[in-house]
Formats: structure tokens, sequence, C-alpha cells
């Protein structure tokens, strides 16, 4: 156990020290996972892994902030197990297809959707927590944690503060000693925001939204799965909006939609193309065909058209 707390604590420094290297490390191992092509599961698992990181990263980086999760430690858990549930589904989904058949997968879709609507109906209505984003925790902007100051550089070795090449001329340039703290206390303070406070109507709104994943599985269930009808904030809460705003144009990707409307429409599309192949050229066509051929494995994995 001595062994392991010591490679934790390091790995802890390592991540505060350096964030930027911390973030391509996390961008590898998600790249890993576009190209593994030959195995669904282990690109689905690998890409798991990588937002996993990206959340235990994150952790570490706040706590270097000062600027945790909710003061409340059972509300941290719900985010927490939340953020690890809306990571995994995806993996999960495809596991429990792969062990269980079609029960199983279906099985785990349901059990998934009522924990993450049991876990955002008490952060919504217990502990006040205004409209919810998804992921419930959002990622840090590792650029503004590691942004340094442009004014100067410290040599590793020798721990002297040197200004870089790109330093403004003598004309333009400050003189005073540079500073980090004004750019901690703005990260600080956009991390430490307080959610609006919802009244009644927006709560009921929020509670809707909550439990639209449970009624479309109530309406699979009962219709069948060629029934397609579709059922003042902060920064973060307008994005949020705004992303619920654009998941609306999955609809013509979404079956049977696509199979009635958009498929027609990109068959011809493909038709026009060919007969016109001396101009797209060959390069077009390769790039064109991997992504074609992805879409019906897209459109089986209920977590991204519905979750």
């Amino acid at each position: 156990m001595d062994k392991v707390s010591a490679v934790y604590e390091r790995y802890t420094e390592y991540v505060r020290k350096n964030p930027a290297a911390t973030a391509q490390l996390e961008n590898t191992v998600r790249t890993l996972s576009y190209l593994i092509i030959r195995s669904y599961i282990a690109s689905f698992s690998v890409y798991s892994a990588s937002n996993l990181l990206v959340l235990f990263n994150d952790s570490i980086l706040r706590k270097g902030l000062k600027c945790a999760l909710p003061e409340s430690l059972s509300e941290q858990r719900l985010l927490n197990w939340l953020s690890v549930l809306e990571h995994v589904e995806v993996f999960l989904e495809m596991g429990a297809c792969k062990l269980w058949g079609e029960v199983g997968r279906w099985l785990v879709i349901t059990l998934i959707h009522v924990f993450k609507a049991v876990f955002r109906l008490v952060l919504l209505l217990w502990y006040k927590s205004g409209i919810q984003t998804s992921p419930p925790i959002i990622p840090l902007d590792r650029g503004a944690e590691c942004q340094q100051d442009d004014a100067c550089f410290v040599g590793q070795r020798s721990g002297r503060v040197i200004r870089p090449l790109g330093t403004p001329t003598l004309q333009t340039r400050l003189w005073g000693a540079p500073n980090q703290r004004k750019r901690r206390v703005s990260l600080r303070d956009k991390l430490n925001s307080k959610p609006t406070q919802l009244g009644l109507q927006e709560t009921i709104a929020e509670s809707v939204y909550i439990g639209r994943p449970l009624v479309h599985l109530l309406c699979l269930g009962l219709c069948g799965k060629q029934s397609w009808k579709p059922s003042s904030f902060n920064r973060w809460e307008r994005a949020e909006m705004r992303r619920r705003s654009f998941l609306l144009l999955y609809y013509l990707l979404r079956s049977p939609f696509y199979d009635k409307y958009s498929e027609t429409s990109q068959n011809n599309c493909k038709a026009t193309q060919n007969d016109h192949k001396e101009a797209t050229g060959e390069a077009k066509k390769e790039l064109q065909s991997p992504l074609m051929d992805y879409l019906p494995t897209w459109q089986k994995i209920y977590f991204y058209n519905w979750g």
C-alpha cells in the first residue's frame, strides 16, 4: 500500500505541475480509440477509459486550484457517479449486448437510465442544482489552467525566471514582476459560479427533460422501434441549452426517420457523386466510404442516439 500511495502522490504532483502534458496524454488515449477499428467494444472501452482519465485528472487539478465540487460530500458523490455512468454507458451497452444479447442490452439500458434519472432528480429537487449539464462535471479548460503568463518562463533546472522570445519590444514591455494570481482567481471564480435558482415552472421543465429517456423507453416498449415521433442563466447553462437544441439534428440520422427520408436523399447524393467520379476523385470516395459503413453500427448504439 505504501508503494501505491507513493505512486499516487507522484502522479498527482505531476498532473498539477504539467497540465499541458496531461492533456496530451488524454488526447493520445482518445485518439487510440479511433484507431482501433477491428473491435468496436475495444474501441469504446478505450474511449470510456480516456473520459474517466479526464475526470480523474480534473479532480486533481480542482484540488490544486482549491475550487472543488459542492461542499456537500453526498452531492459530490452523486455528481461523480453520474459522470462515471455517462462516460461508460456506451461500453456497458455494447458489453451487455455481446454477453446477454438484446434482452440483456435493454435491461442494462433501462437500469442506467433509472439510476441517472434518480440521481438527477435528487440533485435538482434536494440540492437545487439548477439546469444540469452533460456531463454533470464540466471538464476543466486546460488551456486556461496551463496557460503561463506570456512575460515569463521558468527554467526547469535553474528555476530562474526569464522572458521568452515572444516578449514585446522595449517600448511596449511591462517591467513589473510577472504574476499569475489574477489569472488563478479569475479561473477559480468561473469554476465556483453558483447555479441559477429555478422557479416552479423551470423546475417542472427540467424534471420533464430528466425523465425524457424513461418516457422514450416506455414508448419503445408500447409502440415498438418504428415509432419516430420526437418526444436568466449563466454561461454553462446557456451552452447546455444550445447543446440540447443542436441534438435535434440527430433526428436526421435516427431510424426510422432515416430509413424513410434521409437514406433516400443520401443514396441520391451518392449516385450523383458516382456519376462525377473523375471530378470528385478517388481520395474523397475512400474518405466517405468508412463513414457510410460505420453509420449502421452508430445507429444501433442506443446511447449515441437517445442517451
